[in-house]
Order: structure tokens, then sequence, then C-alpha cells
């Protein structure tokens, strides 16, 4: 059994296609099949399900795809220790982020290292804090742009930002012309809100306002996609309703909409860096300090706050 074997294997674990896992690992087709075939007879149990329309890992599949992953990870990580005891700068950085959170600083902190580090390759994975996490503790990630959570064990957290939530309105509604909203104000709009499986604490937070205020019934509009910011900001833009969106959206292009203060609604949710202590490629050439130089002060009069943590972890905190 090789090292490129098991690399092969991850490649189609993953893209669940023999023709896209071979051009990733930019082999012909039938040498990955054979190189997976070989493997299942090593192992004396097939590791996929084919057929003509799609592949799928088998039990024993997904169980050597998660030990695989781990060994891949560890000799990845044993060669970044090596090179950094022997003063070599380091090749490649992997970053997970809670899109589109982190739209606000990931573009200053990717300008940030490619002016320090022109040769560095960049890898981004989006994901929830959960995800990205034990992508730190695996060795999948070297840095991860996430949600409030505490420093247990190897992993490490320092805040950058706090988003406050304000309620986006499209320029002519008659709305963006008050100098003061209420809650109250609300119920003559329809309003634009997230319905998707596992809401995030920030969309649930303002279901239980809308809730709270009598307001779902006002609710037009839901998005359930990976995108729902988008959207949201969206149809508010083309006057279709109105909704709660993070400050930083001020600054989008092209902006067709006013971000206005309600009374009553006093939200923010912080967002920061996480790595593991352990990893040689977070902890050296300065990457943590550069993230760490984006942090931005909360407003005058402004207590940040944070999600509620769970067990040390932010749950479902997107």
């Amino acid at each position: 059994m090789e090292l490129r074997q098991l690399s092969y294997f991850v490649a189609v674990a993953e893209e669940l296609h023999f023709g896209r896992a071979a051009a990733k690992v930019r082999i012909a087709q039938p040498a990955l099949s054979n190189h997976v075939q070989a493997l299942e007879r090593e192992l004396g149990c097939a590791l996929f399900i084919r057929s003509t329309r799609r592949v799928e890992l088998t039990r024993a599949g997904e169980i050597f795809h998660e030990r695989c992953v781990g060994i891949l990870s560890e000799v990845d990580l044993s060669a970044e220790i090596t090179r950094a005891v022997a003063g070599k700068t380091i090749r490649q950085i992997r970053i997970g982020t809670v899109y589109p959170a982190t739209t606000g600083v990931l573009p200053a902190f990717l300008a940030k290292i490619a002016r320090k580090y022109p040769d560095i390759r960049i890898h981004i994975s989006s994901g929830n804090t959960g995800d990205i996490i034990r992508g730190l503790e695996n060795g999948q990630i070297n840095l991860g742009f996430i949600r409030p959570v505490e420093n247990i064990g190897s992993l490490r957290f320092s805040s950058i930002a706090h988003e406050r939530y304000l309620l986006a309105v499209a320029r002519s509604n008659r709305l963006a012309e008050q100098a003061e909203i209420s809650i109250d104000d609300l119920r003559s709009e329809k309003i634009i809100a997230f319905n998707r499986k596992n809401l995030s604490y920030t969309e649930r937070y303002f279901n239980e306002k809308f809730e709270e205020y009598d307001l779902t019934r006002n609710i037009a509009y839901s998005c359930d996609d990976t995108y729902s910011l988008v959207s949201l900001v969206s149809l508010v833009s083309a006057g279709l309703g109105i909704g709660f969106a993070p400050e930083w959206t001020e600054g989008l292009p092209n902006r067709a909409f006013e971000l206005k203060a309600v009374r009553g609604i006093d939200f923010r949710i912080g967002l920061g860096v996480a790595w593991s202590k352990d990893d040689p490629t977070a902890s050296r050439d300065d990457i943590v300090d550069i993230a760490r130089s984006l942090a931005r002060p909360a407003r005058r009069g402004e207590a940040p706050r944070v999600s509620p943590k769970r067990n040390g972890l932010p749950g479902a905190v997107l």
C-alpha cells in the first residue's frame, strides 16, 4: 500500500467520480481505476459501489476515507514541521472561512499575505465553525476565520471583528427617509427571512424576534440556499421587502439599499481567527499576526456581543 494510492482513493472519495478525480490528481482514468482496484484487493473488500450513473462509498470505504485523510494530513504536517526546523519558508496555506461573514476581512488578509509571501499557494474552503475547527484539529486547515470559541487543547482563537446587524431597506422605501425606526414600523412591510434546515445563530435570533413581535406573518420571501445573505440583499435592492444584514454590506458596490438601526434590535456577532498551536504553518512566518492586524475596534458606545458557546464550541453558528 503506497501513499499515492491513498491520495488517489481520497480524490475519488471526495469527487465520487473517477473522471473528475483523475483530472484532479493528473493521471489517466484507467490508471486511477487500477490503483483503486489494487487497494480493494489488498484490503479484501469493496471501497466503492459503482454503477453506470453514480459512484458511492461503501461503509468500509467511508471508514477508510476518514483514516486516509488523517494519515495524509499527518504526512503533510510532518513535512511542514521538518521544513520549519530547517528554516524553510512555507509553500502553502489552507484557509477555512465562514462565508459570507468573511467578505469584509478576507480580501485584506489575502492581499497582505500576497505582498509578504508572493510565492505562497493559498487554498480557501467554506464551512461552518464546527467544520473548520475539525479541519484545524486534523491538519487539513491551517487558519480559520470563524465565530468565537474558547481556547481548548491546541486550539487558539483571537477576535478581529464584531458584526452589527442593521435593517436593510431599498432607497425607494419610506423607511429609508426616517431618522428613527421602531419594530412597529415593520408591521406594514414585507420581510425577507431565512428558511434553511440548519439555521445559524444569527438567523434563529431574527426569526425569534419576528415571532416575539408577531411579525412572522409579514415574511413574504425566504432564502434557503448557501448564499442566503446574497439573496436577501438582492431582494431588498429590488424593493421586494426588508431584511436584516451585517453592517459591512454597506460597502458593497452598486448598493441600492440603506442600512438603518431599529430601536429594540441591537444584535452583534463576533468573528475571529483560529489556528492550532501545533501547526508550524500557522504558528510561524507572521501568518497569525497578519490576521490579527485586521482587527476592527467596536464603534464608540457599542458593547461587542458574541455568539453563545456550547461545550466550548458555537454549535450551528456560521
